[in-house]
């Protein structure tokens, strides 16, 4: 299946959330949208967002972002607030994004809205995520290579908050339980998603036959504990054709 199909990213406002292929999953699904399907795909953060400008045809720092994609000429474009140091750029302000949505400067609106520090797994904080509150679709992500890690700093993101979840303790072997416990928590993968956004969970890097053995049975789990969830996709973001499986209810 087509990426954007499957994670319900053909169009409209769409923020990744999570750990374990945030930007890896925006870059493809952007590039995939502006060369396959002639979109006018953007790529921006309501956090901060590591330098991003190889990976697009171009970055606009800009305080007017819909002046600026309406004077675009080639996709898909970034576009950034200002830039912080030699390795970053800030994100947006989530109703300065709100405010792009609703122009017809793009017609698919890409969105980093939390951060993981290069982590396979997190929980948020209570000043996370920074979604828009116009969002059409949210992807939380979490990557595979967690389950049978230990709960620790190495491995996951504010690992008190994925034991407070979980029940873990610091030091025990992540479940693939675990991993759908937290995307199903309103306090995890669904915290702060406006009322009447789609949520498609993606579980990443899943390498092989046993990843997707367990890949599985965090979705199938995922999809027993979180009624609004009605599909969880499977994928390898960094491949040519990412997508795995599709699991639904």
């Amino acid at each position: 299946m087509d990426p954007l199909e499957a994670l319900r990213a053909e169009s409209g406002l769409v923020a990744v959330v999570g750990a374990g292929g945030k930007k890896t999953t925006l870059y493809a699904l952007a590039a995939r949208a502006a060369h396959d399907r002639s979109l006018r795909a953007a790529v921006t953060a309501t956090v901060r967002i590591p330098i991003f400008d190889r990976r697009v045809e171009r970055v606009v720092v800009t305080d007017d972002p819909a002046a600026t994609l309406e004077r675009a000429e080639s996709w898909p474009v970034g576009v950034v607030p200002e830039r912080e140091g030699e390795d970053r750029y800030v994100g947006y302000d989530p109703a300065v994004v709100d405010g792009l949505a609703a122009t017809d400067a793009a017609d698919l609106v890409l969105v980093k809205a939390d951060g993981a520090r290069t982590r396979e797994f997190k929980a948020p904080n209570d000043r996370e995520p920074q979604l828009p509150a116009s969002v059409d679709t949210v992807v939380p992500i979490a990557s595979i290579r967690a389950v049978g890690e230990p709960l620790a700093a190495a491995t996951v993101h504010r690992p008190e908050r994925v034991a407070a979840i979980t029940g873990l303790d610091r030091g025990d072997a992540i479940r693939p339980v675990d991993v759908a416990r937290v995307l199903a928590s309103d306090r995890g993968g669904l915290r702060g998603v406006p009322e009447g956004a789609t949520v498609v969970p993606l579980l990443n890097k899943v390498d092989g036959p046993e990843l997707r053995e367990t890949a599985t049975a965090i979705g199938r789990e995922l999809l027993e504990r979180a009624p609004t969830v009605s599909r969880v996709v499977l994928a390898r973001m960094i491949d040519d054709e990412p997508i795995v499986d599709v699991l639904e209810r």
